[in-house]
């Protein structure tokens, strides 16, 4: 039976981690050929794992990388660059209603890659063929979300940390209004969207420990009998399972379980 070991993989310096497996024994910091959908990619390994989830694990790494393979990956990060922005002047004579985001090449240049965004369906057959008469390659267009925009282009979330899809993220929940409603948040878009203007990735991570905090808890603005005297719950913590309650125009924080007697209004 084959011994592998899994390696955190980081294409064109990116912060994004991929799992792939080998045989053989990497290091840290060495560069490396791996197998990609995409064909054969540089990378870097940035860790070292025994064991893995079998989801979590793309493919092969093929072999150290070569100088020449180095210096070819610098030269293709370049002319990627410079494909991204050849694209946005066809785009642009095209009247093209779509974004261009990056471009790049694989190792052996057998395949150009564009991720651009779009409101719409875009028809870029025209762009397509352009593009193939200029770099005699396969080209591949990519209309990606508003998530996976940020996961491409990176960047700082409201903790001050490295956006989640862009850093370590393999999988992106659906996640909806609900999660935020269920951690008792205020449901303002500068609170609970991200970079991208969608829900926070985050929302997902608490909400089973939420869920379960919350059960039984009483919903704010009920009215409980504390200490034989009505008074209003105004504020909920639901992972402390305390209540903030106004009582004879005294605010007072108390435990859930010390409420009793719940009188109906």
């Amino acid at each position: 039976m084959k011994k592998y070991r899994y390696y955190g993989i980081i294409f064109n310096n990116n912060c994004k981690v991929y799992i792939f497996k080998s045989e053989k024994d990497y290091q840290i910091s060495e560069e490396v050929i791996v197998n990609t959908q995409n064909g054969e990619q540089f990378g870097k390994v940035v860790s070292i794992y025994d064991a893995v989830k079998d989801d979590m694990i793309f493919d092969d790494i093929i072999r150290l990388a070569s100088k020449e393979e180095r210096k070819k990956h610098q030269e293709n990060l370049e002319e990627g660059i410079k494909a991204a922005e050849k694209c946005k002047e066809i785009v642009k004579k095209l009247k093209l209603e779509m974004y261009v985001i990056n471009a790049s090449f694989n190792l052996d240049k057998s395949q150009l890659l564009i991720n651009f965004s779009a409101d719409d369906r875009v028809d870029f057959r025209e762009l397509a063929k352009k593009l193939a008469s200029i770099y005699k390659t396969r080209i591949e267009l990519r209309q990606i979300g508003a998530r996976d925009k940020a996961r491409q282009i990176g960047g700082i979330g409201i903790c001050g940390q490295n956006l989640c899809c862009s850093a370590f993220l393999n999988h992106i929940e659906s996640i909806s209004m609900n999660k935020a409603k269920n951690q008792n948040l205020a449901l303002n878009p500068s609170k609970i969207n991200g970079a991208c203007g969608r829900l926070l990735c985050c929302l997902c991570y608490e909400d089973e420990e939420y869920t379960r905090c919350s059960k039984g808890l009483k919903q704010i603005g009920s009215i409980i009998k504390y200490k034989g005297e009505e008074a209003k719950i105004i504020n909920v913590d639901i992972l402390s399972r305390k209540y903030k309650i106004l009582l004879n125009d005294e605010k007072i924080t108390i435990d859930a379980e010390d409420v009793n007697n719940v009188a109906e209004k």
